[in-house]
């Protein structure tokens, strides 16, 4: 029994280290772990049920990907500038903050007037990220188009006009790993090329260990130093495709992506990205959402307590 209560009292002062670890802003909504969910997964709920719902699953944040069956945010009257005040309002009122803001603006674009739309449409979500007090903005490359070298240097030029746009803004912008760009030797060196302190990594741990077919462990050690943001979600092969289930119940390797993470010193979120609204078969996000909160606080707590 004495044995029992030392390890215990071990494993609880391990994650209160843990947790002051953590950087003010991740330790600011009542010591609540960091993690968060993205509003892709939860497509029909209004803005107060978002909230809601976060601050009563011991959520710290919530993605902004979507909203009311809109991915075009810097619309929705949430933001508007006589209501973005009352809205900011309301998420610190839940303890909770903005994680990201998610946008559908891609780099890839050869096409100068289409190339220039994208960079509009992404600087429209950076000023949104500003207004609401968000750190970051999401964009893709997307597609590989024509010889790698070109591309990817017309990708990491977009990234470069864009950081030297969010940074006097104290927003960071990200490139996902999605699309074409899943494994690390692109992605690192698309973000080496655009030489930007306002430009990093949002890690989609699922894209790169299913699509790029690269161990987890190889992706935080090549590009630990450029994620910011994550998201993580669980999948299996059934009747030869990949479907998406509950969170530790398929064949991604989840907690060793968190356990990663955690001790590589990453400071972000653990953001969860059911993708409801691609995927309407899909378990609800009344769930999925809540246990997705469940195993990952258990995931956290036994990475605090190695």
């Amino acid at each position: 029994m004495l044995t029992t209560h030392i390890a215990r009292r071990k494993f609880l002062q391990r994650l209160v280290m843990a947790l002051a670890a953590l950087p003010t802003n991740l330790r600011a909504a009542g010591e609540r772990l960091p993690i968060g969910f993205s509003t892709l997964g939860c497509p029909s709920w209004d803005w107060l049920k978002i909230l809601d719902f976060a601050q009563q699953n011991g959520f710290a944040a919530v993605e902004l990907r979507g909203l009311m069956g809109t991915m075009d945010l810097p619309s929705r009257p949430e933001f508007a500038p006589a209501r973005i005040e009352q809205s900011k309002k309301e998420i610190a009122a839940r303890g909770l903050r903005i994680s990201c803001v998610s946008s559908s603006a891609n780099l890839h674009d050869v096409d100068s007037q289409q190339h220039e739309q994208q960079l509009a449409d992404a600087r429209r979500f950076i000023d949104l990220a500003e207004q609401i007090g968000a750190p970051y903005v999401r964009v893709f490359g997307n597609k590989l188009l024509g010889p790698r070298a070109a591309a990817l240097q017309h990708i990491a030029a977009g990234l470069h006009e864009l950081g030297e746009y969010a940074g006097p803004k104290n927003v960071t912008v990200l490139l996902e790993s999605h699309g074409d760009f899943t494994d690390s030797p692109a992605l690192g060196e698309i973000l080496e090329k655009a030489g930007s302190p306002h430009v990093a990594l949002l890690w989609d741990a699922h894209n790169t260990y299913v699509e790029g077919k690269e161990d987890p462990a190889i992706s935080v050690t090549r590009l630990g130093k450029y994620i910011r943001h994550t998201h993580l979600k669980d999948s299996r092969i059934e009747g030869g495709a990949d479907h998406y289930v509950l969170t530790g119940r398929g064949d991604v390797p989840v907690k060793r992506q968190v356990g990663l993470l955690a001790e590589a010193g990453y400071s972000g979120y653990y953001s969860f990205e059911w993708e409801k609204a691609w995927h309407p078969e899909i378990e609800e996000p009344e769930i999925a959402i809540a246990d997705f909160a469940r195993v990952v606080t258990q995931y956290l707590r036994a990475a605090a307590a190695k």
